[in-house]
């Protein structure tokens, strides 16, 4: 799960592995159980660091990852759409999210 100074935990050693606050955030590297914690921290993180285009890599296989990750999408306010990659991106085997902006700080 992922924590304001931007690290996660290695599902197979439990040890914590930094995360990139880039936009792209490869789900492989995680344990499912994760995900709703993840994603939400992931996207907020970016949406504080003026991102809000992201690109989730979850893989191609047989879709559960996918599965997962639009039903979690569906679910968050900060999440203005989704939609699979295109063949530049992934193709679908990643999913693009556009995120909410900010609201501007009025003086």
């Amino acid at each position: 799960m992922t924590t304001p100074s931007g690290t996660g935990r290695d599902p197979e050693h439990e040890q914590p592995i930094p995360i990139v606050i880039d936009g792209t955030l490869d789900l492989h590297h995680f344990s499912p159980k994760d995900f709703p914690d993840l994603i939400p921290d992931y996207l907020e993180q970016c949406r504080l660091q003026g991102i809000y285009e992201v690109r989730l890599i979850h893989g191609k296989g047989k879709g559960v990852l996918r599965r997962t990750v639009h039903h979690l999408l569906q679910r968050l306010p900060q999440v203005r759409s989704f939609r699979l990659a295109d063949e530049t991106g992934g193709s679908w085997g990643a999913t693009l999210v556009l995120l909410e902006k900010l609201p501007e700080n009025e003086p």
